[in-house]
């Protein structure tokens, strides 16, 4: 099993910035997903940004040009460092993990952390 656990959260006025942190434990066998999904009552959990071991990020919209994810698979942590903050994303950000031993893809999701992007 894999633990995932987020931090940084907060609240931070409209066009400020923020880190989140998130630290993969426990039984890690073959770490080859590190993401970042965010979610609103009522609506879908969408993807903010992706890094797969050996290749480039990949973002959603919401993010382009304003958010960074910054992935350590070696050290099972990821980053995301949000800038130019908009009250739009204002959610719960949540850590997603992809491991693939032996053919067996299995995923994980932290607890979220709450971003209040507010004046």
């Amino acid at each position: 099993q894999v633990q995932l656990v987020e931090s940084g959260g907060g609240t931070v006025q409209p066009g400020g910035s923020l880190r989140l942190s998130c630290e993969a434990s426990g039984t890690i066998n073959s770490l080859f997903l590190l993401a970042w999904y965010r979610q609103v009552p009522g609506k879908e959990r969408e993807l903010v940004a992706e890094e797969i071991s050996g290749n480039s990020p990949r973002y959603g919209n919401s993010a382009k040009g304003r958010f960074v994810i910054s992935a350590d698979f070696a050290k099972s942590v990821v980053y995301l460092q949000m800038s130019s903050l908009e009250v739009e994303d204002t959610a719960v950000y949540y850590c997603n993990a992809g491991t693939n031993y032996e053919g067996h893809y299995r995923y994980y999701w932290g607890q979220g952390t709450q971003v209040t992007v507010s004046s």
